[in-house]
This record gives structure tokens, sequence and C-alpha cells, in this order.
């Protein structure tokens, strides 16, 4: 997915690039809106744009944008004023972030965005996300391989996150009818492969004592 962000403040510009790219994003750089006019193209699959920039405003650049490409945005501002909000919402933004801001925050509302522009069901939780419709996982970064049953372990615990899960539960979801003639051991060590291998991403999984387990930032 490619990123363009145009944004006047040299240290932010650096800062959502260093981050952004190490969330495997492919990121087109401007600092004005002449910058903007002449780098970004219709391969953007989404903008990050400063209302105020040195040579115009945020806003009517959009409007340009908006005449030869559909591309959703979310506007960066230090004003947090109604009015810049609702015409950013008028032209079509997606979502608006008052400066300053989490980029931790700023991540999620990426994927959110991008997540609904292809359409695609993904699925997260803290830095794991699961490509249903083809089968990916990713912990950060990271593409994880997994077996089928831990695949299928961890998109039932995506799906159903925030929810403490059994081990019955669990049981017959992996294997249906034949959950019976399995060993309740084996939950705990297809689980415990699973969290070794999405390495620190895992910390969302936990064991409720006695009960069966929860996945949950």
């Amino acid at each position: 997915m490619v990123i363009g962000i145009i944004e006047d403040d040299r240290l932010l510009r650096k800062a959502l690039d260093t981050d952004l790219k190490k969330q495997g994003y492919t990121i087109v750089l401007a600092g004005s809106g002449k910058e903007a006019a002449e780098n970004i193209n219709k391969n953007v699959d989404l903008l990050i744009i400063d209302i105020g920039l040195p040579d115009g405003d945020g806003i009517n650049l959009y409007k340009e944008f908006q005449k030869n490409m559909k591309i959703p945005a979310i506007f960066l501002t230090a004003r947090d004023e109604e009015k810049d909000m609702l015409e950013a919402f008028d032209i079509g933004a997606e979502d608006y972030v008052v400066k300053p801001f989490s980029m931790k925050v700023l991540r999620k509302r990426i994927e959110v965005i991008l997540k609904r522009k292809s359409g695609e069901r993904v699925f997260t939780c803290g830095d794991i996300m699961v490509y249903s419709d083809r089968k990916q996982v990713f912990a950060g970064k990271d593409e994880i391989c997994l077996t089928a049953r831990e695949y299928q372990l961890l998109e039932y615990f995506i799906i159903n996150q925030n929810q403490v899960l059994t081990k019955e539960m669990i049981l017959e979801n992996l294997w249906g009818l034949d959950s019976e003639f399995i060993e309740e051991n084996t939950i705990s060590v297809i689980i415990s492969r699973l969290k070794k291998k999405l390495g620190t991403a895992s910390e969302v999984i936990r064991n409720v004592f006695g009960v069966g387990y929860r996945m949950g930032e």
C-alpha cells in the first residue's frame, strides 16, 4: 500500500515516513502543495494532508486532487475547529486528526481506511493483523507462517476478541464432531506454538485461569 504524506513540518514528515515504512507501507513525501502536485498520482492509496501548507490550503489542494483522483484522505491540523472539520468531511475526507496525536492511533485509523478501501476482511488486535480472505498473518511488519490449525485458532480468537473462549468451545471450533476424541492439553500445545511464532505481539492472548483464553488489548 502507498501512502502520500503532505506535511511542511520537516521533523513530523520524517517521523511519519520512518514509522509508516516500519509498518510495511511505501511512502511518497511532499512538503508543499507544489511538491504534492508533482509527486502524488493514482498509485497512492491514501493521503495524509496537513491543512496548513506554506503555499496554500490543504483542503483546497485535496479538492484539486479529487477532480482527477479519488484517493481517501486523513487531514492533520493544529487547530481543533469545527469549521475545519466540517469542511474537510464535506469534500470527502475519511478522517481528521488534531496535532499532537498518537502515532499508534494514527496507524489504526490508516488500517481501518485501507481495509474499507480494499473490501477485504482484515482483523486486527494489538500488533497482529489477519487477512482472512488470503489467510495471511502479520505481527507488526513481519509476515508469520502458521500451520492450518494455528491459523484456524488465531482467526477464531481474533474474530471473537474480548470474549472468553472456553477450551470446549475452542476444541469444537477446531475439530467439530471429533473434538470429544482430542485431549484438552492439545489446545495448550497449539497456543504455546502460536504465541512463540507471534513473539511479543502475542501478549494480547491471555489465559483465563480455570476457564479458557481471551484475546484483547
